[in-house]
This record gives C-alpha cells, structure tokens and sequence, in this order.
C-alpha cells in the first residue's frame, strides 16, 4: 500500500463543524483520489474469539514457530504508534485481537499508511500468530488494508456513550463501545431462539398473523390508526395477535404460537415502549392451570439458554426460577401483602375505605372482585419478587377468557408478575360464541362512553367461534420483560435495539 497523497481538502457539510470529522473527511478525499476508497474484495477467514479459543492457551515457544496464518478484519479500535513497530487492537463480533505492525512486515509505504488510520476505521490483516512478553495474542500482520473510512470519531474508549438518551438514539456506537451492551443483545438473541426450540419440540408450529388489522382485538389498548390506500380503509397495527391465532385453532391447527411485534399507543416508561414483543401461544385441550405449569417451563429454559442459570440476580437480589412458582388468588394477595384482613378481604365497604386510603378512584359499579382488583394494583403487584401467579381474576377485566364454572364472577385467568412486574397473562378462552358477542357488546358500549382502550364487536371472529373452537388455553408471554430480567437490566429500552425516541 502505497502513502495516502496530498489532496485539497474535502467539501465540509454545514453541520460537521468539527476539526476531528472535517480532518477524516479530508483523509477520505485523498483516498478517493487514488482509487477504490471503499474496498470490498477482503474475505476474513478467522474471528478473534475462535482465534484464542484455539490458541490463547499456547506459550509463544510453542506458538510462534508454527507460523500459523490468520486473516481477520474488524474495527480498529486502540492504536499505538511507536517508530518501527506499533500495535493495534482490532474488534470483530466475537471480540478484539492485537495486531502487531511492523515496516519490516508490511512495508515503508503501508506503514506510512497505517499511521493515517484513525480509530474507528475496519480494517483487514494478514499475518501469523505469537504472544507477546505479556502473553497476549497477537497477530504479526504481513498485509494490512483499509477497508471503511470512519468518518466519525468514536466516544471516549474508556467510558463508551454516557449519555443514556444518546446510547438508544446511537445504537450503533453504543455496540461498538460497551461490550456489556453486546451480551445483552445477544442473550435476547439466544433467548428467542431457545424459547422457538422448546415450542417446537412440545408441539406447537410456528405461524404469522397480520399486522395490519381492519379490527383492533385481543387486548384492551389504544391503537396507532392507519389508512390503507388501495383498500381505501381505515386499518390499525397490531396490539395483540390473540384473535388471528385462536382462529387457526378454530381451523384445526391445535398448538400455534408467535413471537410478534405488537403496537399500542400508549405511554413510554421504563417497562413499556409502544412497539414491543411478546410469545403468544395457544393449546387446544388445555386450560390454566396447564399454561401455568407450561409458561413456568419456557421461562426456566430460556433462562438456562441465555443466562446460564434459572437462579438469576435481578438489582442485587436473587430471582429464582428454579424453584416451583407460587400460585395466589387475588383474595389471597391482598392480604399478605395488600394490608388487608380476611374479613375486611370480602367485604365492600372495607375495600372501597381502603382503596380511599390510597388515593385510587373506585367507581360506583364496582363489585367485590373490581375492588379486590383495585386493591392488587395499587398495592401488590409491587411486592411480588420471585415468581408468583395470581389467579381468580374478575370476568369485567377479562373480556375474553371463560368464566369459572364453579364461580361465574372470577375468570379462568392468570397474571405471571417476577420482580413486582407482570410477565405474562393467560386464560382459559372463552369458547362460547353468545357469551363472547355479550362481551363484546359490552366492550363497545363502553367505548361509545368514551372508553379509548376498550374493544371493538368483531364480527368475523365471533362466526369463527359460531363454527366452534374446542376448549382452548392461551398465553401471552411479554419478551421485552423477560429479557430485562435476564440480563439484570433496569429499563425497557436497554433491551429494545432501537426503542421509540422524541424526533431530535
């Protein structure tokens, strides 16, 4: 490789006014000058973790006289120039690797070349491996070549993106800094696969439902609206897949599931981000007592899988998964933990004071079970650490899951909460079509009452249920969440790739 020439200095756009970006850009406009600046023909053969795996072991009098040929690129990230000889640390998906780089090696011309290079810039290099007096593996490069320009500086080696804001705006960089913010991802990455396995293997397929919906169904949420031009149609995107997939129960598909990308339009916190995703499935012939004892078994596996361990540590406290989950009615939360007594759990007045107490409105209407409900919210769900169900809820807040048959006012229905947050929800389906056109009834008139969150009457998926769908139990399981417990992360955007951000 020849010396980078002189070349005028590029045309700076208005908005890199920085001496750092403008002198890159600069160091581009001379390679440009000489040729192909952006070189596409370099095939690594090697990553750096196979490369210690396979070798780090060896003492360099073992090592070095094999004269073992490596061919690895990545970004450089660490240079070191020091007269004839110099390193340099480059970084590839798996991990980083020294570079030795030498003028005896590579060359006057190359050498000259590599001192342009700046941190940041991909890289491709040749050589043969050896440890150095510090026992570090290092590749003696022989052929070193630019392969992308970086035109913008890295943040500070030692500290990464600071910023939190900054950090999900640039994801990018945020990868290319924070090992840490790697890991994460690719523990999510081994979870979603883990969990497709386990599905897989228990006899469930995998199916893809609509985002585009004419209807928006499944969950009681506000939807984001769109138009469909060539149908000329209002449409919504997705808030929940539940309806599509218990239709392809109804058409004989007994064990379906989807991880999906689900929509609500909703607000923004450190549990919710308005696109997100979730594992639905749902198993005909189950109720839920089998999602319960079921949804414990993917959770402890994708643990195993991504963390290591089903025995985790969450904010400094262990989380164990190991170990059976409990199981709670609602009566049962809110006095362990709520500040009820057994008597005053079943009485109305008791509640409505108690809930006063609080701060938290309890409309007129509400009956015993809104009111335990009421009490849970407010003041259970926080404390709930190590994995617990809570079951029995009331059939007003679960529009689509089957009553009890023993007692008519509570719903077959679960919450999963782990670390005082909800994890899943699941239920018994509610398999009679009248009852569910009743629901949905009542659904609707609550959103004609101004009710944004509450369903509309589908139409479509009330005949689906009129063909027959036989006993059925379904799961949504919130993969966001689950990943935040894995991997020990505060908020849901540290586990989103590219959450949703205000415009800059």
């Amino acid at each position: 490789m020849s010396t980078i020439p002189d070349a005028a200095p590029a045309a700076v756009a208005p908005n890199d006014d920085n001496a750092l970006v403008a002198e890159r850009r600069e160091k581009l406009a001379a390679l440009r000058a000489r040729g192909v600046a952006f070189p596409n023909d370099f095939k690594p053969k090697h990553r750096a973790a196979e490369l210690a795996r396979k070798h780090g072991h060896l003492d360099n009098a073992l090592l070095e006289p094999q004269a073992i040929a490596v061919s690895v690129a990545g970004r450089l990230m660490l240079k070191r120039v020091m007269g004839k000889a110099s390193f340099a640390t480059l970084q590839d998906a798996t991990g980083r690797i020294q570079l030795r780089v030498s003028v005896d090696a590579i060359g006057d011309d190359a050498y000259a070349a590599f001192k342009h290079f700046d941190l940041g810039d991909i890289v491709g290099a040749e050589g043969t491996l050896f440890k150095t007096r510090t026992g570090e593996l290092t590749v003696n490069v022989q052929r070193l070549r630019l392969l992308t320009k970086s035109l913008r500086p890295l943040p500070d080696k030692f500290h990464g993106l600071a910023d939190a804001e900054q950090k999900y705006r640039q994801r990018y960089v945020d990868l290319i800094t924070d090992e840490t913010a790697r890991a994460r991802f690719v523990a999510r990455s081994k979870a979603l696969s883990s969990i497709r396995r386990f599905m897989v293997e228990h006899g469930f397929i995998e199916v893809e439902t609509p985002m585009l919906h004419p209807i928006p169904g499944g969950a009681n949420a506000r939807p984001f609206v769109t138009h469909h031009n060539a149908l000329d149609q209002q449409m919504f995107l997705r808030i929940a897949p539940e309806l599509y997939l218990k239709r392809l129960v109804v058409g004989g598909f007994e064990r379906v599931f989807e991880i999906n990308r689900s929509f609500r339009n909703e607000g923004i916190s450190v549990r919710h981000n308005p696109e997100f995703t979730m594992l639905e499935f749902y198993a005909a012939y189950w109720d839920h007592r089998d999602l319960m004892d079921f949804t414990e078994q993917v959770l402890r596996h994708a643990a195993r899988e991504a963390a290591g361990s089903a025995k985790l540590r969450y904010a400094g406290r262990e989380v164990d998964l190991d170990s059976t989950f409990a199981r709670m009615t609602i009566r049962e939360a809110i006095v362990r933990h709520g500040g009820i007594g057994e008597a005053d759990a079943t009485s109305v007045d008791a509640l409505r004071v108690r809930l006063a107490s609080l701060g938290v409105p309890a409309p007129a209407h509400w009956k015993l079970p809104e009111l335990q409900f009421g009490v849970f919210e407010a003041v259970v769900e926080e404390q709930l650490w190590n994995p617990t169900f809570i079951v029995d809820y009331p059939v007003e807040v679960s529009p689509l899951a089957r009553a009890s048959d023993t007692d008519p006012t509570v719903a077959e229905r679960f919450e999963l909460f782990v670390t005082g947050r909800e994890m899943a929800n699941g239920f018994s389906e509610l398999n009679d079509a009248e009852d569910q056109a009743a629901r949905f009834r009542a659904q609707a008139a609550n959103k004609e009452a101004g009710d944004e969150e509450a369903m509309y009457y589908d139409a479509d998926f009330i005949r689906a249920l009129e063909v027959g769908m036989p006993p059925t139990g379904g799961c949504g399981i919130g993969i966001d969440r689950v990943v935040m417990l894995l991997t020990d992360s505060s908020s849901i955007r540290d586990v989103i790739l590219f959450p949703s951000l205000r415009n800059e």
